[in-house]
């Protein structure tokens, strides 16, 4: 693990820190379960298309299903689990379908995590850098972007499926990194899911957890930083109140 994330660690005196990253340069969000609750919504989708199948005997599948078989993962990932009988073109075409519904349903009741707005305005302010890095299939990611009106606030959006290896491969965030001309030095990431946090890790920036819906020890142990509940969380406003007079008293010295 890079030097940097353990200088970013939870202190002993339960203080979150992120002051190893000063001066903070850019920030780097995945989009699904990060920027919005879409989880719920991908959910939905699996559930009823597998059990129009027949999948698992025609029994629902499980919200414990879902975390340790599908969030977060890419989806020639999912493909080969769902479906190791298959062949690649009828998995894939599955999975096709199975976005377009998940669309159709986030076009109506799509939602930011709470605090967002507050977030992006501070980033803003500061004039950072940022970019989307995500796992989804293009015309998702964009639908969200849109629907969440981010689509100005993105300097770059990064796909997984546009790279050499989608999370949780480093390749995504390397290539966001290398778009925005930052150093991982001075870069966060924010993350809801394991695989999306070794990403981060591996490309050698400490991550934010966001814990919308995956169990919060799976993300401590996948090398999250710290965890917030959402972008009002007191830890992640603590952390950056520390790094703003870290970058104050950098300016005076």
């Amino acid at each position: 693990m890079p030097l940097l994330l353990y200088e970013c660690k939870k202190s002993s005196s339960s203080n979150y820190s992120l002051s190893g990253l000063a001066p903070l340069e850019a920030l780097l969000f995945d989009i699904d379960g990060t920027l919005c609750d879409s989880d719920p919504l991908h959910h939905f989708a699996f559930q009823e298309m597998l059990q129009e199948i027949g999948f698992n005997g025609g029994v629902p599948i499980t919200e414990e299903f879902f975390i340790k078989n599908i969030s977060g993962k890419h989806n020639e990932d999912i493909c080969e689990v769902l479906f190791p009988d298959w062949d690649h073109e009828k998995g894939m075409k599955f999975m096709d379908d199975k976005e377009a519904y998940f669309r159709r349903l986030a076009s109506k009741q799509l939602k930011p995590v709470s605090g967002l707005k507050k977030l992006q305005k501070w980033i803003e302010d500061r004039g950072l850098k940022r970019g989307a890095v995500t796992n989804a299939p293009r015309p998702n990611a964009e639908l969200m972007v849109s629907s969440l009106d981010m689509s100005e606030f993105f300097q770059i959006l990064v796909v997984g499926s546009e790279c050499e290896r989608a999370k949780p491969f480093p390749d995504p965030y390397l290539k966001g990194l290398k778009a925005l001309k930052a150093s991982p030095k001075h870069t966060m990431v924010f993350e809801d899911s394991v695989s999306g946090i070794e990403a981060g890790v591996a490309a050698g920036m400490p991550v934010v957890g966001v814990a919308t819906r995956n169990p919060e020890h799976l993300l401590l142990e996948a090398g999250a930083t710290f965890l917030i509940k959402d972008f009002d969380d007191v830890k992640l406003w603590t952390a950056l109140e520390e790094l703003d007079r870290k970058a104050i008293a950098t300016d005076a010295a």
